[in-house]
């Protein structure tokens, strides 16, 4: 018998704010933090729009980057690490971990996956080059874009000697993340860890690529906020975002030994992979399925027992009815009745972020009985019909258990299970 592993501390920075707290209430309001995209000129472009993370001069509950990191840092680093640290800073503040003790620096690991790293400060130093030649280049610019670099630069500012690693397995990166620090604490490997995912990269490169692989929205340009609409009859892409979410997981025993307070149980993980397609799951679902029944079988738990899936589902045509399918797989026709939705419909696609962020969206359900409504379901697809997507506004709803799904390119899936504590 496992020792339960629990989550004592949560931190985000996602296009609806900057912070746990205003994220979440933004969500449960039902606001979109999808807008015009300012990060670059898009005139001419076929998508228009993105999920970016707003500022504190145009928000009061924008992102400070000088909150989480000093001037001299910023320079040395891409974007995406800055919103790592910040998220980290936040996750351990709640968690109250700060070991000043080696032994206890050894035994903490840091996970933090990305889907690409720092793709802006690839193609600004591909710009220099072409115009201003190498010399110009700063000896930094290689350590600001690495994607393992957010859990290097987070381990050396808290001092944390356990295992480190980045996960670079696109859109399930960041739920993979969580499952390896799960599994080394498991194995003995570590007590605690922080692990979770960070992307920065509304960069015309990452936009125009996926524009290119027909993948992105562009039907409305014109408003924003309706763009990102999983499960809509209507869905035409998904919409490329930013941000970073971080857990603190921990054995019990440790939690309990230092007076933390768990928010949840971290009870189930698996993942599989595709083998079938660059960019697409089987139609059938049937290896997300698997991940999904792996991940319920480590929690120990029949299908029946989950009360909410926030689903991976990004906005895509064939994404969310190959979701549905999986769902139907392991939950019966129409997925039994569970409760659904994809929180993406307000935060836009993270990328290697989003299942971090959706980690964090589960825990808080089930620490405040709140499952948060899917935005832009005007007239639910054909495969959707029948059922239980939560639309309107958050359904005040007591759940023990929720599932939460993450799939990315190269067909990697993995489903981690969140349960309440006793």
């Amino acid at each position: 018998m496992h020792e339960p592993i629990v989550i004592t501390g949560l931190g985000a920075v996602s296009p609806l704010g900057a912070g746990v707290d205003a994220t979440w209430s933004r969500l449960l309001a039902g606001e979109s933090g999808i807008r015009t995209n300012t990060r670059f000129d898009t005139e001419g472009w076929k998508c228009q729009i993105a999920g970016l993370v707003p500022g504190r001069a145009e928000d009061p509950h924008g992102f400070d980057p000088e909150a989480a990191m000093d001037p001299r840092e910023l320079r040395r680093s891409d974007l995406f690490i800055h919103y790592a640290m910040a998220a980290a800073k936040e996750a351990l503040d709640q968690a109250g971990w700060h070991p000043e003790e080696p032994a206890d620096g050894m035994r903490t690991a840091t996970i933090i996956g990305t889907g690409v790293g720092g793709v802006p400060a690839i193609t600004a130093a591909t710009e220099l080059i072409r115009t201003s030649g190498t010399r110009r280049l700063s000896p930094f610019v290689v350590p600001s874009f690495l994607p393992n670099l957010a859990a290097g630069q987070v381990s050396i500012r808290f001092g944390f000697r356990g295992p480190s690693g980045a996960p670079v397995t696109a859109c399930a990166a960041s739920a993979q993340a969580i499952g390896d620090a799960m599994r080394l604490i498991r194995n003995g490997e570590a007590d605690i860890a922080l692990c979770g995912g960070a992307e920065a990269c509304v960069d015309p490169v990452a936009i125009g690529g996926f524009t290119a692989a027909k993948a992105l929205s562009f039907g409305f340009n014109d408003e924003p906020h309706r763009a990102s609409r999983p499960f809509d009859a209507h869905h035409d892409g998904f919409v490329l975002s930013e941000g970073a979410a971080m857990l603190v997981i921990e054995r019990l025993g440790h939690a309990e030994a230092r007076g933390a307070r768990p928010l949840a149980v971290l009870s189930g993980y698996g993942t599989t992979t595709d083998a079938h397609h660059v960019t697409a799951g089987w139609p059938d679902g049937r290896e997300a399925a698997r991940a999904m029944e792996l991940a319920l079988a480590v929690a120990g738990l029949a299908p029946e027992k989950i009360g909410y899936v926030n689903a991976h589902a990004t906005s895509t045509p064939v994404g969310d009815a190959a979701e549905l399918a999986a769902l139907e797989r392991v939950f019966g026709p129409r997925g039994g009745g569970v409760a659904v939705s994809s929180t993406k419909s307000a935060t836009g696609h993270m990328l290697g972020a989003a299942g971090a962020i959706e980690a964090v969206f589960s825990v808080l359900a089930i620490r405040d009985g709140l499952l948060p409504a899917g935005l832009n379901i005007e007239e639910p697809a054909p495969e959707a019909e029948g059922f239980n997507l939560l639309t309107g506004t958050a359904s005040p709803v007591r759940v023990d258990h929720v599932l939460s799904n993450a799939f990315g390119f190269g067909g990697v899936n993995a489903a981690l299970v969140f349960s309440r504590f006793a």
